[in-house]
């Protein structure tokens, strides 16, 4: 498929009337939206040490874990600045082990998109093969800045990536944690009720492939729910590491408005034509 031409606008400020696509670092652009513009945040940061994208300024491959956990909570920060007082933010966040102070990360035959010829080093304190416990660290620390960590939800994958080891378990679990900035928020429970019942808090969603993509994508089915109960019809949904444009798909299918912010100019591409919004607005964030 060729790719849309788009005129790319760069500005200083955004100003929220419709959806859009913001093309820049997420921390510089989160600084230019205006303060209680969103009602959800719904997002999936890149993952530390798993992935390598090949963006300068990209998230993910700091040395150490704890800059890793540092730049996102400071990200989040400022998101808590763009989420209305009732608003609510949901975030995805996957796991990983040590690398043994390898260096890379070889192939699986099942899964050739893991290899990466760099990795972070063994984070002090941990051991070759201990399971980093990412998800965990990131949301306390998210709660010591001062976010209500209000539930957990384990994203069971029956479809999940067969693994090749025979010495633990095959991961097929991640993380999606329901955070609000006030003991008071917005959410609509009978719009997400499963048979009749409050919804539980652990969610069977399969994987979904986009051949696009190079790299797993956000399944529309884990995104729906948040949306449903966390927002109403017009509201602003904001996924500040947008990527293929998956948040936008499902705030389109429920007629909800998005603000996507993505560093990755193929992506953003991407997101464009699988959006189909002819006059979707490409706004390009400019450095101080």
């Amino acid at each position: 498929m060729d790719d849309i031409q788009y005129q790319k606008i760069t500005v200083n400020t955004i100003s929220l009337d419709n959806s859009l696509i913001v093309e820049s670092d997420a921390a510089l652009a989160l600084q230019k939206l205006p303060t209680d513009s969103v009602q959800c945040v719904v997002t999936s940061p890149p993952y530390w040490g798993l992935r390598d994208y090949g963006i300068e300024g990209q998230i993910g491959l700091e040395e150490k874990l704890q800059q890793y956990i540092n730049k996102l909570v400071s990200v989040f920060a400022e998101v808590k600045r763009i989420l209305r007082n009732d608003g609510v933010f949901w975030l995805n966040i996957g796991d990983g082990y040590t690398s043994g102070n390898r260096g890379y990360r070889a192939p699986d035959k099942k899964n050739p998109a893991r290899a990466m010829n760099v990795r972070p080093d063994t984070p002090e304190g941990l051991k070759s093969k201990d399971l980093l416990g990412i998800p965990w660290r990131l949301a306390l620390a998210l709660q010591a800045d001062g976010w209500y960590l209000r539930s957990d939800i384990v994203w069971n994958k029956p479809n999940a990536m067969p693994e090749s080891v025979k010495d633990r378990p095959t991961r097929s679990h991640e993380y999606v944690f329901m955070l609000t900035q006030n003991e008071k928020y917005y959410y609509d429970y009978q719009s997400i009720k499963e048979n009749g019942r409050n919804k539980r808090t652990v969610w069977n969603v399969n994987t979904v492939p986009f051949s696009e993509a190079h790299f797993a994508t956000f399944p529309p089915a884990l995104i729906e729910p948040c949306i449903l109960a966390s927002t109403r019809e017009d509201d602003f949904v904001l996924d500040p590491f947008f990527g293929s444009g998956t948040v936008g798909v499902v705030c389109q299918k429920f007629k909800r408005r998005f603000v996507g912010i993505e560093l990755n100019d193929e992506y953003v591409q991407i997101a464009k034509r699988r959006l189909g919004i002819a006059a979707l607005p490409i706004l390009k964030v400019a450095g101080e």
